[in-house]
């Protein structure tokens, strides 16, 4: 059992190091991305499947919350959450639509759709992020090693180098609180 908890640590910490020397410039330039659309009135939208659904809903929550700062709200959806809109979209159009449908009903010209997916391959996300390309929306992917395909259809793809999905959600969350950390501060001293 202890190597088995030192094993996973340690590709965690490994994986961690990896994005520190390769990322960072690319985690700036979301939060930047982000910070302009929340200053000039805009919205995030944020869409996942399974775990990814939870880490959309969790980033969303630490926005209209608040992450470190007692501040004002910030417009922040994760398109996950409302069950009636989804069991309805799935039985009526197929659960590759779940999120299109949303994006279609919510999404404006320069909001922003956040896409995670560890494979880049959910085809509702990739629908998703197609229809806010359409609509003028900016659109960002967090993505496992390789990007899949949904790097084809988004302005910024960040890359975790694994393929280790629970490697990848963790990357994805600690990135998640890195950018709320930013806005905080961009935006509210």
């Amino acid at each position: 059992m202890k190597k088995e908890i030192e094993s996973s640590l340690n590709e965690s910490i490994k994986l961690r190091e990896e994005l520190l020397s390769s990322s960072v410039d690319l985690i700036i330039q979301i939060a930047n991305i982000l910070v302009e659309a929340f200053k000039t009135g805009h919205s995030l939208y944020l869409v996942g499947n399974g775990g990814s659904a939870a880490d959309a809903q969790h980033i969303s929550g630490e926005l209209v919350g608040r992450f470190k700062k007692n501040r004002k709200p910030l417009p922040a959806l994760a398109l996950t959450t409302d069950t009636s809109v989804l069991t309805a979209i799935t039985n009526d159009f197929g659960y590759d639509m779940c999120y299109e449908r949303q994006v279609d009903a919510f999404v404006n010209e320069n909001d922003i759709v956040l896409g995670l997916t560890t494979s880049g391959n959910s085809v509702s996300i990739i629908n998703a992020v197609k229809l806010a390309n359409e609509k003028g929306a900016k659109t960002i992917a967090f993505t496992g090693k390789g990007g899949g395909s949904i790097k084809d259809h988004v302005d910024i793809c960040l890359e975790i180098p694994s393929i280790d999905t629970a490697r990848i959600q963790e990357c994805h969350i600690t990135i998640g609180h890195i950018l709320c950390l930013i806005i905080e501060k961009e935006m509210f001293g």
